[in-house]
């Protein structure tokens, strides 16, 4: 199920975004701090909330949209955060990898808006 799936991604995603965090802590450099928090949010937060609802609305979770929505979010998650540090780190011109993980972010999060429009009931 694609919800489970989420919540397990989720709090690994988490887990390493907090473990970063905890790095720069200790070496009082938080250059990456930008990639840090969106890696715990769009990454841990988000796709662990997606889950939940996909967990609380079977209808939802089970739904083929669910699946895409899922996939896109977990790719856009990592490639996201993953682009914002390779650009902090190498330059301007890896601009193309946060962009296209934001935009894929994006995306899911708009089919989610769709599901939840589709499934919530009032």
């Amino acid at each position: 199920m694609i919800g489970s799936l989420m919540m397990c991604v989720g709090v690994v995603v988490l887990l390493v975004g907090m473990l970063a965090g905890i790095a720069m802590g200790v070496q009082q450099d938080f250059t990456l701090a930008p990639a840090h928090a969106h890696l715990n949010l769009v990454g841990g937060v988000l796709l662990f909330l997606f889950g939940l609802y996909y967990r609380l609305v079977p209808a939802a979770g089970n739904s083929r949209l669910a699946k895409v929505q899922g996939w896109l979010h977990i790719a856009g998650a990592i490639l996201f955060p993953a682009g914002v540090a390779i650009v902090i780190l190498k330059g301007t011109s890896f601009i193309a990898a946060p962009v296209v993980g934001s935009l894929i972010a994006v995306v899911a999060v708009a089919l989610f808006a769709v599901i939840v429009l589709q499934t919530s009931r009032a």
